[in-house]
C-alpha cells in the first residue's frame, strides 16, 4: 500500500460537519429597503412638485446661465433657466426652464416672457439692480389664453403689463414722427398713459399706434374725443398774439401725445377697448372738425389753375368741407384742347348730415338736384398778398345747365369760370362791340349834331337878349296885376268867412232844404203803403 492510500486514523481524521437550519430573513436587508422607500418617496415627491417644463425663444443669451439664472414674478421666484442651446437655424437661442407648479396655470398664448437687464433709453433708465445680482428674465402672466409651453420671448420689455387697469386704443396717423415705443400720453397735461408699440398699416399708407390709458383716466376718452402730435412747440398767431402751446418739456424732446373731447353739439359715448381715432398733427388740427368718410370728386378747369396747390381748401359758402389731393394737365389729342382736372377729397356728412339716410344713392340723388339747382365749382383768390386760390362751390342760377358725369372712375362736377376770367371775358366783348360800332359814320353824324347845337344857343342868345329888352315894359304891369289878384282873394276870403251873411244865407237854405227832402220821403212812403189816397185823398175810404 501506498502513503498515498493509507487510511487516516486518529488525530488526523476531519471533524464531522454539523447541518443547521438557517433563518429565510437577515436584518441587514431593511438598511437598503429602507434607503428604497426613501428614494421612491423623494422622487415621486419631487416628480409630483416639480412645475411645467417650458422653452422660450430669444435672439441672444446674453446675461444668461444655465442651472443659475431664475424667472422672476415681482422680485419673486418662480422658476430656473435648466439649460440652453441654438436652434437648428442658429438664428436664435432655445432656453429650456422649469416653473413652479402654482405657476402653471398662468402659462397661456398671452403670457410674456423678456430678460432684465440694465438699459439706458432716451425716456428713462430700468434694471439697474442687475449690476449686482445679474440678469433674470421676468414674467408678464395671463390665464384668458389657451396652455402652451413654447414661447418667443420680447427683445424690450412691454410697456404694459397684464395686471395694469385700464384701455388701450388704436391711433392712426400718416407718420410716426418723433413718437417711439414709451412715449407719454397727456390729459390735461397731466400723464395718464403710454405708447405701447407702432406698426405700419396693411396697406402701408398709414402708422397704427397703440396706446394705453390707465384707470380711472380712460373714462375720460369719448368716441369723439380728438388726439394730436404733442411733440415740439405749437405755435399760432391771432388777434391777441403769439402764443406757444406745449405739454411738458420732456414732450418736446422725445415726443409725446395729448387728447381732450371737445365742447360742441355732439353728444357722445365712453369710448370702447381697441377704439380707432386719427391722429392730428397738432392741437390746432385736432379742434377742426373732421369727419371720418371721404367722397372724391374730379373738378375739370380749362383757365389757369396758377395758386392752386395741393392741400388748398374746398369750401361750400364758407365752410371748409374738403382739400385739394392732386392736379394734372390732359390734352384731347382729336380737339388739340387742353383742360386742367383737379382731384378734390370731400367729406358727405358735412353736408348732407340733416338727411335722413345719407347713404351712396341719396346722396348721389341730392348731388344731381343740387347741381341742376345752379351748384358750380369755381376758382376763387383766398390771400390777395400770396395768390394763393381755393376751390368753391355755390350756386349760379343763371349758369349754363349742366350734369354730373357719373361715367368715370371719379364723378365730374361742372364748373364755371373764375371772378378774373369773367371780368376779362366781359372786357374783350366790350372791345369788339367798340371794334365794331361805326365811328366814322357816328363821327359825321356827331359833326352835325354839333352845329345844331351851336345853331341852337345862337337863337337862344338873342332870345334871352330880347326878353331882358322887354323886362322894363312887363314888370309894371305884372306888379300891377299881382296886385289886383291879392285884392280879389281878399274880398273871396270875406266872402265865405263863416260869420259872414253870405255864408249865413247858405246855411238857412240848406236847412229848409233838408227839411223839404224829409217830407218829400215821408210822402213817398205814406203813398207805398196807401197806393189808393193818389184817388181818394188822405184819410178817406174807399167807396
Amino acid at each position: 500500500m501506498t502513503e498515498e492510500n493509507k487510511p487516516v486514523t486518529g488525530s488526523d481524521a476531519l471533524p464531522e460537519a454539523v447541518v443547521r437550519e438557517e433563518r429565510s430573513f437577515s436584518i441587514i436587508w431593511i438598511v437598503p429597503l429602507v434607503a428604497a422607500l426613501i428614494g421612491g418617496w423623494l422622487v415621486y415627491k419631487t416628480m409630483s412638485e416639480k412645475g411645467p417644463a417650458i422653452t422660450i425663444s430669444f435672439k441672444s443669451a446674453e446675461g444668461l446661465e444655465a442651472g443659475k439664472t431664475k424667472i422672476k414674478y415681482k422680485e419673486v421666484e418662480v422658476g430656473l433657466v435648466e439649460s440652453m442651446s441654438l436652434s437648428k437655424g442658429l438664428s436664435e437661442v432655445i432656453v429650456s426652464a422649469t416653473l413652479t407648479k402654482e405657476f402653471g396655470v398662468y402659462l397661456t398664448d398671452k403670457t410674456r416672457f423678456w430678460v432684465v437687464k440694465p438699459r439706458v433709453t432716451a425716456g428713462e433708465v430700468s434694471g439697474l439692480g442687475t449690476l449686482f445680482g445679474g440678469a433674470y428674465i421676468s414674467v408678464d402672466p395671463d390665464t384668458t389664453g389657451k396652455r402652451v409651453d413654447a414661447y418667443k420671448g420680447l427683445e424690450q420689455p412691454p410697456i404694459v403689463t397684464n395686471d395694469l387697469p385700464g384701455q388701450s386704443f388704436i391711433l392712426r396717423a400718416n407718420r410716426l414722427g418723433s413718437l417711439d415705443t414709451g412715449s407719454q400720453i397727456y390729459y390735461r397735461q397731466i400723464r395718464v398713459g403710454e405708447v405701447e408699440r407702432y406698426d405700419l398699416s396693411e396697406d402701408g399708407k398709414t402708422v397704427d399706434i397703440k396706446i394705453f390709458v390707465h384707470s380711472p383716466y380712460d373714462q375720460f376718452v369719448l368716441k369723439n374725443t380728438r388726439f394730436w402730435n404733442a411733440g415740439g412747440l405749437d405755435f399760432s398767431l391771432d388777434a391777441n398774439g403769439l402764443k406757444v402751446d406745449t405739454e411738458s418739456i420732456v414732450s418736446i424732446m422725445l415726443g409725446g401725445i395729448a387728447f381732450d373731447t371737445p365742447v360742441n353739439l355732439e353728444t357722445s359715448e365712453p369710448a370702447m377697448e381697441g377704439d380707432i381715432f386719427p391722429l392730428y398733427a397738432n392741437h390746432q388740427d385736432a379742434l377742426k372738425k373732421v369727419y371720418a368718410e371721404k367722397v372724391y370728386w374730379i373738378i375739370n378747369f380749362n383757365g389757369s389753375v396758377r395758386g392752386l396747390s395741393v392741400g388748398a381748401p374746398v369750401e361750400f359758402r364758407g365752410i371748409r368741407i374738403g382739400q385739394v389731393l392732386d392736379i394734372n394737365l390732359k390734352i384731347d389729342a382729336d380737339k388739340l384742347e387742353f383742360s386742367i382736372p383737379v382731384l378734390i377729397e370731400t367729406e358727405p356728412e358735412s353736408i348732407f348730415k340733416a338727411a335722413p339716410d345719407p347713404d351712396d344713392e341719396t346722396r348721389k340723388k341730392y348731388m344731381t338736384a343740387l347741381v341742376a339747382k345752379g351748384l358750380r365749382a369755381q376758382l376763387r383768390t383766398g390771400n390777395l398778398l400770396t395768390g394763393q386760390l381755393f376751390v368753391d362751390l355755390n350756386f349760379y342760377p343763371d349758369a349754363p345747365p349742366q350734369q354730373i358725369l357719373w361715367s368715370g372712375k371719379y364723378p365730374e362736377l361742372p364748373s364755371i369760370q373764375t371772378p378774373m376770367e369773367e371780368i376779362v371775358a366781359s372786357i374783350t366783348k366790350t372791345l369788339d362791340r367798340i371794334n365794331k360800332f361805326p365811328l366814322e359814320e357816328v363821327g359825321a353824324e356827331s359833326r352835325e349834331a354839333v352845329k345844331g347845337v351851336r345853331q341852337a344857343m345862337d337863337a337862344t342868345k338873342v332870345l334871352m337878349k330880347a326878353m331882358q329888352a322887354m323886362e322894363a315894359d312887363v314888370r309894371p304891369r305884372a306888379l300891377e296885376v299881382l296886385n289886383q289878384a291879392k285884392e280879389t282873394l281878399a274880398s273871396l276870403d270875406k266872402t265865405v268867412n263863416s260869420d259872414s251873411p253870405l255864408n249865413q244865407e247858405t246855411k238857412r237854405a240848406m236847412e229848409e232844404l233838408a227839411g223839404a227832402a224829409r217830407s218829400i220821403r215821408v210822402l213817398v212812403d205814406y203813398i207805398e203803403r196807401n197806393p189808393d189816397s193818389l184817388i181818394y185823398g188822405k184819410g178817406k175810404d174807399k167807396q
